[in-house]
């Protein structure tokens, strides 16, 4: 796969880092910059399609695992130019246990996307809070992992467990896998423990963390309610800018890769 056409998996097993905000909002500002861009929401809860405000889910990304409909089927357009989704239910829970019994099953997805990402220069993946199967297939599926973590205490305390898991995947079942980078999100500039844990998380893995912080904001917090992106809702808030520049600076490392 060129560096061009990247399928970025957005994981990490804790709930509440600003997973999905930051899959939606870093999609969404890529795609601002001009770059095709899918979003697969599959994480059960459907917080990223929620918060693009798509309603008609019919055919969404359990389906499509199942095969119950076919990849090109389960794709929509959303409100911004340029960016497209893959839906979810919370039929997806389901998939958790039934592709425990499924053949290829930890390549469902990587089957899925495969038929469409020619489409598009990014496909953003929400993975689910959790080291179950879903995410053992959006591992599989992807070139790259993005993994938020929050400014908060215990930050640290199994990302060592996500990365033994990436290393699983890489090992066994795509070894073309590897870290896109971490990026700080919740960071409150109020708060003396935010810049102590970004010191840690950055004394620990150096180049791997994002120059970019994602602050606590609460116009972030708001603009899902409105079934928008922050980028949509409030362009000039801090959360805003801070998505923008994370986009340019994940363009700017593809550029140098290249």
């Amino acid at each position: 796969m060129s560096v061009s056409q990247r399928i970025i998996a957005v994981a990490n097993q804790k709930g509440g880092v600003g997973k999905t905000t930051t899959s939606i909002n870093l999609a969404t500002a890529l795609a601002a910059c001009g770059r095709s861009v899918l979003l697969v929401d599959f994480d059960p809860q459907g917080n990223a399609s929620t918060g693009l405000g798509i309603e008609d889910r019919l055919h969404n990304s359990y389906r499509m695992i199942s095969e119950q409909s076919e990849a090109n089927q389960a794709i929509q357009k959303t409100q911004v130019p340029g960016l497209d989704i893959i839906p979810t239910v919370v039929d997806l829970s389901a998939a958790e246990v039934e592709l425990t019994d499924m053949p290829h099953r930890e390549f469902r997805l990587a089957d899925s996307i495969n038929k469409i990402s020619k489409h598009y220069q990014y496909v953003i993946i929400d993975c689910p809070p959790s080291l179950g199967m879903l995410t053992v297939n959006a591992l599989t599926a992807a070139t790259t992992v993005l993994v938020p973590l929050q400014c908060e205490f215990y930050a640290l305390e199994g990302l060592t467990q996500l990365m033994r898991t990436i290393e699983a995947v890489r090992t066994g079942l795509n070894a073309d896998l590897r870290m896109q980078g971490i990026v700080l999100t919740m960071y409150d500039t109020r708060n003396k423990l935010s810049s102590m844990v970004a010191k840690d998380v950055r004394d620990h893995f150096g180049d791997l963390v994002y120059g970019t912080v994602i602050p606590r904001n609460v116009r972030v917090s708001e603009a899902p309610s409105f079934g928008q992106p922050v980028l949509v809702y409030d362009l000039k808030c801090p959360g805003s800018q801070a998505y923008a520049a994370l986009a340019a600076e994940l363009l700017r490392q593809e550029t140098q890769a290249a």
